[in-house]
């Protein structure tokens, strides 16, 4: 199938290929989300949140369950050892899948106070393990902060720490290539603010990167990710939008089916489409 472009600038001719040709990779799920490529074992994982289930692709191989019962896990990614990190919704905590399979919880608090829903995660260079955590509609515990959050989990020590308070519904975030900035999305906003990384891992002020547009179709801000050039690649109203490093608009990828979320294996772009996975190639690569 053929994909159409919105085309803000003629930049996004050089990123997205014509015809683009949009693949099904996997279907028949509930509602996908957290794509995560391993490529040293050439293996896709995702999650199935509604139906608290993390699967595995691998071309050869096709299709299985890593792990089931997953606590409704929604964003992940990869740490330093190549081990699988989750936010899970359910038991309201950030989690490590060891690679004998046993599961670590990471982050669980602040300040004595149960985390409200942990949605995306990044992992940086270091190890540090930045997520956010908006209060989720699936929360039924009594919700104990009373702010939305973007935290930073410190490798050395295993503490929680406030990176800040001022989204109302903050949702995917990602790092430049050089881990200089840091990019989070506000979904309830509909649009991403960038923030300096300081020394020791905090943020300085944040200012808009980016504001999308309703008027292209339903979605909101959610999965983010950067090609190996910085440039911005984000779910939103109608499809994916790519954003320049400038901020610029250059394009929105149209997609047929919501899609929740996106994940780079080199220059294929893997797209979590609530029932489907699905596939783009590029003609740039991603980290």
């Amino acid at each position: 199938m053929v994909v159409d472009l919105v085309v803000f600038s003629d930049k996004i001719y050089d990123i997205v290929p014509q015809p683009c040709h949009i693949e099904t990779v996997a279907s028949g799920f509930e509602k996908t989300e957290g794509p995560v490529w391993v490529a040293d074992e050439q293996v896709f994982f995702f999650t199935d949140f509604s139906a608290e289930k993390i699967y595995q692709w691998h071309d050869g191989d096709g299709l299985r369950v890593f792990r089931e019962k997953s606590n409704r896990a929604v964003g992940m990614a990869l740490d330093k050892k190549g081990c699988l990190i989750a936010c899970e919704g359910i038991t309201r905590r950030v989690t490590r899948t060891e690679k004998n399979g046993d599961i670590t919880p990471v982050a669980t608090h602040y300040e004595g106070k149960r985390l409200n829903s942990p949605n995306d995660v990044v992992v940086k260079s270091d190890g540090a393990i930045y997520f956010t955590d908006p209060r989720s509609r699936y929360l039924t515990d009594e919700q104990e902060l009373d702010f939305n959050g973007v935290f930073k989990m410190d490798p050395t020590d295993g503490q929680v720490h406030l990176l800040t308070s001022e989204f109302q519904w903050p949702n995917g975030l990602c790092f430049s290539p050089d881990e200089m900035r840091l990019y989070i999305n506000d979904s309830s906003r509909q649009h991403i603010k960038v923030f300096e990384v300081l020394d020791d891992g905090t943020v300085g002020q944040g200012r808009l990167f980016c504001e999308l547009d309703k008027a292209y179709g339903k979605g909101a801000p959610d999965g983010m990710k950067v090609d190996a050039e910085g440039r911005v690649y984000v779910t939103g109203p109608g499809g994916v939008w790519v954003i320049d490093v400038t901020g610029e608009p250059l394009g929105i990828i149209k997609i047929p089916e919501g899609v929740l979320n996106i994940g780079f294996a080199g220059s294929t772009l893997y797209l979590t489409a609530q029932s489907k996975v699905l596939r783009i190639g590029l003609q740039v690569s991603g980290i």
